[in-house]
Order: C-alpha cells, then structure tokens, then sequence
C-alpha cells in the first residue's frame, strides 16, 4: 500500500515542501530510501524501525521503499523521521489521513517513541503557508517557534504514538511548554569610571554603543590609568559591551 506524508527539507535560510512516499509491499523484509537522502536521513531507517516497536505498533515484515520528492533537492537532517514513520503506519491501516486537512510534519524520533525538536522549524512553516499548507505538526519543543507563523494551526506531539492520535483524531494536541525565563544579564563590576582620561576614546565607543555601529581598536590603548593590570583595550571593549547592554535595557 502507497501512503504520502508532507514534510519540508531546509535550503539555506528557506524551507522547500517534500512528498515523503511510503510503498509497502509484501516480499523480503527490506527498508530502502531513495530521493538524494544524505547519511543522517538514510540511517532513519533504524530510528524509525525502533521507535515504532517502542511506541506499541507492528513494524512491517515486507518491502519498504521511501521516496522522498522531488528527487533533485537534497535532503538532511533528522526531521524526516516522524513522517517517514506516519507514512510507514499510515501504509500499513494505522493511521488514517484526512482528519485534520491538509498537514505537514516535521520531528525527529528517538527509540523510545519520543519527538526530539529539530532546527528550521519557522521556516518550515512560513512554506506552508505558502503552499496553503494550514496545519503543521511539530515536536512540543518547537511549538512556540511554529506558532510565530500567523494564520499556522500548529499541533505539539510529544511522542509518536501522540502524533498518530492527533492524526487520527483520537488526541488533543500537548500544550506548549511554558516559556524559559529570560536569563539574567551579565554584570560585571568594569565602568568607565575605572578609565582616566581617554575623553576621545570613550566618547566613540559610547557613539558606537548607541547607534549601534561597528568598531575597529587598531591599536593598544595605553595610558589609561586602569586601576588594576591591563593592557587598556580589553577593559574598555567590556565596557562598550555593558554600555550597550544599560542602552538596549532602557530602551535608547
């Protein structure tokens, strides 16, 4: 039996739809992935076979051929896991497609079933809904990059036996992960207090801070009179990085 899963291979900074195709096929028990795959996407194979006996289905003791299409792109990476293994169950009677419209996914397994995030995820769904594409379903930990995407129905799978409940209807997508706390600034007790003198050289660095603009130290800056060992230029490059951070903070 033939089943088709949508996903997306990365191309530079942009994302291109792919059509992973699943044939199986009774005959000797063989797994085979065409369609330009490099190394991570061709060992899948083991991935997928585990993580789908893991997950409490059947893995197919017949013929399984991957085609991932277009043929011409180059695909990498470990997202094609979770598409590769809904296509496999989708052939195979487990999941049923049309429950949720048209979809595409993205995700890599790990042997246990679980969905491991993977890189690319925006882009991913600014493609979708570029090809109409209205329902992408990710990894929980790439849900709130997803959701980044305006007019995107993003579904959060924890596991694979998760992500076939959704297809199926059977499941409520997993809620997203809390987001992480900002982290805390990095103090540091250098001020430009500490510099004497150098009225020139502090004021570019305080214009450079301010609006942002690039700054080359050609040399050593000597006679600073730094109140502890230096060489001069390493103190006062700190201190435009702190400049910068006070700014950014207040909103200058």
């Amino acid at each position: 039996m033939l089943a088709r899963v949508l996903s997306a291979a990365l191309v530079g900074v942009e994302a291109a739809l792919v059509r992973v195709e699943v044939d199986v096929t009774p005959g000797l028990p063989a797994f085979t992935t065409v369609g330009l795959p490099d190394s991570a996407v061709r060992e899948s194979r083991e991935r997928v076979r585990t993580a789908i006996r893991n997950a409490g289905f059947p893995f197919p003791a017949d013929r399984i051929t991957v085609n991932l299409a277009p043929a011409d792109l180059r695909k990498e990476g470990a997202s094609f896991d979770l598409p590769i293994a809904l296509g496999i169950l989708a052939a195979t009677g487990a999941v049923t497609n049309g429950r949720i419209g048209p979809f595409a996914v993205v995700g890599e397994l790990a042997l246990d079933g679980q969905i491991q995030a993977v890189r690319g995820v925006l882009a991913v769904g600014l493609a979708c809904r570029r090809q109409g594409i209205d329902t992408l379903v990710v990894p929980v930990a790439n849900h709130s990059e997803a959701q980044a995407v305006e007019g995107l129905r993003v579904l959060g799978a924890p596991t694979l036996r998760d992500a076939v409940g959704l297809l199926n209807g059977d499941a409520d997508a997993a809620a997203p992960p809390p987001p992480e706390p900002p982290a805390a600034p990095a103090t540091d007790d250098l001020d430009f207090a500490d510099v004497r003198g150098q009225a020139y050289a502090k004021r570019a660095l305080e214009i450079a801070a301010g609006g942002a603009h690039n700054l080359l130290t050609l040399c050593s800056i000597t006679s600073l009179g730094w109140r502890r060992p230096s060489s001069g230029k390493y103190p006062m490059d700190l201190d435009r990085a702190l400049l910068k951070h006070d700014l950014v903070d207040q909103g200058l």
